[in-house]
Formats: structure tokens, C-alpha cells, sequence
């Protein structure tokens, strides 16, 4: 980081506007063009000239089914084109939706039923609609049910064809005056967070908000009609909600997925921009690693040369003659083979959701991927920061997006001004007060350095910060991504707060640690057995505190804990965008790591759950 500064800011004549301007010139300018890719059994492009007749039954659907201006319908589904032309119905009628996960248990999802007053929640399959009647049952007002697949409707509930019919006979005439109705300052979604400490508190972005995001990236990002991009990470969370809205304003093709299939997607669908959060890239940078033997070491060597060639690339100057001739050979024999792994055609990943270790963006980078880190939070619709092409600086989450402010507080909290910033958690105007000032900074709650040209660093959560019993202040994040670079690491979390030292659980990377334990000799029937041996104790022992060797005494962890079973959605312990739910896992393994701190422990260092 070049000389530190506490404040930046970029402007830029970003004008006040809502979404639906966007959409409308977008289906204006690109009315044959494919919006959305659909894939299965039924494989299509849908364009958009269709998407907005759909939008245009959707929204007079919803004034049919008794939904006016100003009230809200919930979405329970996962990322699918019908998604997308609820959305666009919504936001055409002056409804607000409300996205909530389809991971949710339905206590939770009738809270956000209940909480937020829908009136209407759209559901993908006969898995979500049994979970929205459960949730109806304890609400205090009747909630209608519409279905995206029509098999599963029945018995109060209405598919998704019969519900679009309600608005066959709506007048095409009329649809854009009616749809332009939409002001600035309009509420055009809720999203309640996702509750990783306290109740969800449904956070109200407007028109202005979201509209103003999207023309700020836009500018940044270099997308157009020629893109492919896949729609993965759920849109119940903004990321991929507002870059979906960016892309579909550029003419980018989007098809939509599912994290769990899109290592395939992106082979089958060759996509050449993707938004994503970190775990992708950690996995992929573990199943890389993961080889043993001749490849394992080939795999190693290739890393090395390429980090070099990093180093180059990011301070923009040219790698010696021999590094080059090296780094040909590295190409060819392993970087080329992960570009195809990603679909071959790929221009440039973005990263947003969580921090991703430097050392993991530097291996891609490396590898001729290169990976656009940025920063932003639900309540700022999201985007405040990100490297671009032009402007790129890792272990940064770049300078801020055009109309942005930013401002460093005595005690390190990053601080947002700018017209995405929230109007507000709806019905909680004093905890609205307590994270935006009179002068309209909002409190970002995480800790981080802003350099004199721009450029942001995240260090950690500011309720992530360790304070140790001897008065010392550790920062996780920091000790993670360290780990996080070992070939040998998968998930990890530091614990510590109140105690006389730190120390980390860890989930290993089991498919090389399993290579390893093949070459040893070392037999076990699973992964618990396998970390209970002493010699895979040893070798992790080993290769973590590698890590730790520039770490002051203060922050070296002490203990390492052995988890056999990975962090999980499913547990509670991920939220649905793959960050760590720190105190669900302390809970989990209260007993785990309590045992670090017994005084019959003192001379034991590796524990395993």
C-alpha cells in the first residue's frame, strides 16, 4: 500500500433514475438479442422482447391478484429464468419483492413473510410450496401461492402459466407509462440478511439505489452483447442481483445455475465473465493442488514460475527472458489445461461476498485468469469498491465505483457515502439512525486501510476482531488467508476472544491429504480415523505453522483443532453465500476448543474433533 490516507472519494455525474429506465431501454435497444439461456430438457434463449412481454402479464398479474404500488410479494426460489420475470414483474407493477433462500427452514421464512407483510410469494418446486404453506399457517394474514413449476401446483396453490394468463388480456399500450410510474426514491426490494447474528432485519433498497450501482459498474466493467455469463450465486443476495441487472442492461447472455453444478456449467456454457465469491476459487485452487507424484510436483513447480510471472504482471513490468521461456512450458502443460476447466473463453472472474486471500489471486493470476476483487454489503446495494482491468491491485478490493465516498474513522471503520447507500431497515428507523449519519455516511462494521491513490484493503470485521486476554486485538482474516494458501487447508476459522492466545479449527483438504496418506502408508477407514494418526498429525502440524512464521508472537496461534466434517449451508455453519457463520461454529465445537485452553493441554498442540 502506497502512503495511507482517511478519505477518497471518485465522483461522477450518476443520474438519479430507477430500474425500470434501464429495462426498458434495454429491451428497447435489444429487442431480438437472448437475455437469458435456459438449459434442460427444454434448452433455449428467451430475448429480450420476450422477457419484457412477460414482465408486462407478470405485472398486470399482480395488479389482478389485488398487489398495488407500494406493497410486496416474496420470492422463495433458487436461480432460474422465472426468477428473473418475477423480478422484472414486480419491479414493473411498484411492487417490492423479497428474496429469501431457499435454504431457509420455514420458521425463518415465516418470519420474513410475516415481518416484511407480502402479500403474494412466488415458490420454484413442490419442496418450496410445502415449506411456504407451513410457513402460512402461523401467519396473521392470508398469503397467496404461485408455483414456477405448474406440476406442483394444486390444492391452493397456482402455477406459474395460469398466473402470467391473469394479465393475457393487459394492454400493451399502456405498459410503459404505467411501468415509468417508478420513482427514484420507491422501495423496489427488500432483502433480510442472513441472520448470522440476531433476527434478519429486511434491508430497503430503492430504484436509485440499485439503478445507480448499475451504471456505476457499468462504467468500470467492459461486458456487452458479446458476453456469456452464468447466474449462479443466489439471487436472494444483491451481488448477483445487481450484476444480473448489469449484464442484462449490457446485452450480456446470462443462463442461470447453481453452485453446485458450475464447474460443469462452465464447461458445457464457456462463459466469459462470472461473478462469484471466494469459495469457488479456493476449490479450484485445492483440486489443483491436490495432485500427487510426478503431476503433484509439476503442478508445484508450474505454481512457482507462475507466481513469478504474477509479481510481473502486477507491477506492470516484463518477466526476464527465461522466466517467459518457463512460464511457456507452464502454460502449456498445466495453466492452459485450468482456463479450460473454466470453459476456455473466460475474460475475467469478479470476486465479492468474503476476502480472498492474495495468495489465491495471485496463483490465477499466474495461470492468465485473472480475478477482479471488489467490496460492497447488502446495505449498499452492493458495490463500493473494485479492482478493473485498468485499475488492478491485489490484496485490495480496489478504488471506489463512480459517485462513491470513502472514509477511514479513528477507529478503522470503513465508512460509505454515495447513492447506493440504503434507505433504511424497514420498521427499525433507531437502528437505521445507529449505521447512517445525519450527513448520510453509512457504517460499514468492517476495519480497513485506504491507500493515498484510491485503493482499499479490508483487514477484518470489526465484531470479527480478537481481543485477546492480554489486551491484544487479532484480526482473523488475516490469519485465515494464510492457511488458506496451504495446499492442505479447505475451511478454517480462528477462535480466541477472551483467551491468552489464538488458535485455529480446521477442515483439511481431504483428497490431497488422502494422496499423501496413500504414499506414507497410512491406512484409515475415514476421515476421522485418518486425523487421529499420529503421522498426519505431524505433517499438518507442520505445514500450518509454516504459515504462521511471519505472524507477531501475539497472533500465532497455539492449537490447531482437526475438523473432520466440512462447514455446511445445510448445518448452519455457511450462510448461503458461502461465508462462515463464526459464531455457529464456535457453538458447534464449544467443547473442541475449550479443551485448548485446560491446563492439562498445555504440552498437546494438534486436537481433533
Amino acid at each position: 500500500m502506497s502512503d495511507t490516507v482517511n478519505h477518497y472519494a471518485n465522483p461522477a455525474d450518476i443520474p438519479d433514475g430507477t430500474l425500470i429506465d434501464l429495462f426498458l431501454d434495454a429491451v428497447d435497444r435489444l429487442g431480438d438479442r437472448a437475455a437469458y439461456g435456459v438449459t434442460g430438457d427444454r434448452a433455449r434463449t428467451v430475448t429480450y422482447a420476450q422477457v419484457r412481454d412477460e414482465a408486462r402479464r407478470g405485472a398486470a398479474a399482480l395488479a389482478r391478484s389485488g398487489l398495488k404500488r407500494g406493497d410486496r410479494a416474496a420470492i422463495l426460489s433458487g436461480n432460474r429464468l422465472e426468477w428473473a420475470l418475477a423480478d422484472w414483474s414486480c419491479l414493473c407493477a411498484g411492487v417490492a419483492d423479497v428474496p429469501i433462500y431457499g435454504t431457509l427452514p420455514a420458521h425463518q421464512v415465516a418470519y420474513i413473510l410475516e415481518d416484511s407483510g407480502a402479500a403474494l410469494v412466488f415458490v420454484s418446486d413442490a419442496e418450496q410450496l410445502e415449506k411456504a404453506r407451513t410457513a402460512a399457517e402461523g401467519l396473521t394474514r392470508e398469503i397467496e401461492i404461485v408455483v414456477f413449476d405448474s406440476a406442483a401446483a394444486g390444492d391452493g396453490a397456482v402455477a406459474w402459466d395460469e398466473f402470467l394468463a391473469r394479465g393475457d388480456d393487459a394492454g400493451t399500450d399502456d405498459f410503459p407509462a404505467e411501468a415509468r410510474r417508478a420513482e427514484p426514491g420507491d422501495v423496489a426490494t427488500m432483502i433480510y440478511t442472513s441472520g448470522t447474528t440476531g433476527t434478519p432485519k429486511g434491508v430497503m433498497l430503492t430504484h436509485n439505489n440499485l439503478s445507480s450501482n448499475v451504471r456505476a459498474t457499468d462504467r468500470l466493467m467492459e461486458v456487452g452483447p458479446d458476453d456469456i455469463s452464468i447466474s449462479f450465486l443466489p439471487l436472494s443476495h444483491v451481488l448477483q442481483r445487481m450484476v444480473d441487472y448489469m449484464f442484462f442492461c449490457a446485452g450480456c447472455t446470462v443462463t442461470h445455475g447453481a453452485i453446485e453444478t458450475v464447474a460443469d456449467d462452465m464447461k458445457r456454457l464457456r462463459p466469459t465473465v462470472l461473478v462469484s465469491v471466494p469459495r469457488l476459487y479456493e476449490k479450484v485452487y485445492q483440486r489443483v493442488l491436490d495432485a500427487g507424484g510426478v503431476k503433484g510436483r509439476l503442478v508445484a513447480w508450474a505454481a512457482g514460475v507462475g507466481r513469478r510471472v504474477a509479481l510481473h504482471r502486477e507491477r506492470g513490468t516484463e518477466a526476464p527472458a527465461l522466466l517467459r521461456m518457463r512460464y511457456g512450458i507452464a502454460d502449456r502443460l498445466v495453466f492452459g489445461k485450468i482456463r479450460q476447466a473454466v470453459g476456455g473463453r473466460l475474460r475475467f472472474f469478479v470476486s465479492g461476498g468474503a476476502a480472498l486471500a492474495p495468495e489465491i489471486n495471485r496463483f490465477f493470476l499466474g495461470a492468465g485468469i485473472t480475478i477482479l476483487e471488489g467490496y460492497g454489503l447488502t446495505e449498499t446495494s452492493p458495490v463500493t469498491n473494485v479492482n478493473t482491468l485498468e485499475h488492478f491491485r491485489i490484496g485490495t478490493v480496489g478504488r471506489p465505483v463512480p459517485g462513491t465516498e470513502i472514509r477511514i474513522a479513528d477507529d478503522g471503520e470503513i465508512l460509505i457515502r454515495g447513492p447506493q447507500v440504503m434507505k433504511g431497515y424497514y420498521g427499525r428507523e433507531e437502528l437505521t439512525r445507529e449505521v447512517i449519519s445525519d450527513d448520510g455516511w453509512f457504517s460499514t462494521g468492517d476495519i480497513g486501510e485506504l491507500s493515498s491513490d484510491g485503493y482499499l484493503r479490508i483487514t477484518d470485521r470489526k465484531k470479527d476482531l480478537i481481543k485477546t486476554s492480554g489486551g491484544k486485538y487479532v484480526a482473523p482474516q488475516l490469519i485465515e488467508n494464510l492457511l488458506k494458501r496451504n495446499g492442505y487447508v479447505d475451511q478454517v476459522v480462528v477462535v480466541g476472544e477472551g483467551r491468552n492466545f489464538c488458535s485455529v479449527l480446521v477442515v483439511p483438504a481431504f483428497e490431497r491429504l488422502e494422496v499423501w496418506a496413500g504414499g506414507a502408508g497410512v491406512q484409515a477407514a475415514d476421515a476421522g480415523e485418518l486425523l487421529a494418526d499420529p503421522r498426519c498429525q505431524a505433517l499438518l502440524k507442520e505445514e500450518f505453522f509454516a504459515e504462521f512464521r511471519d505472524l507477531a508472537r501475539f497472533e500465532t496461534p497455539k492449537k490447531i483443532g482437526l475438523i473432520a466434517e466440512p462447514f455446511t449451508v445445510e448445518d448452519g455453519t455457511l450462510t448461503p453465500t458461502q461465508k462462515v457463520r463464526r459464531p455457529a461454529v464456535s457453538a458447534k465445537y464449544a467443547e473442541l476448543i475449550e479443551s485448548f485452553y485446560r491446563p492439562e493441554s498445555v504440552e498437546r498442540t494438534i486436537f481433533t474433533a
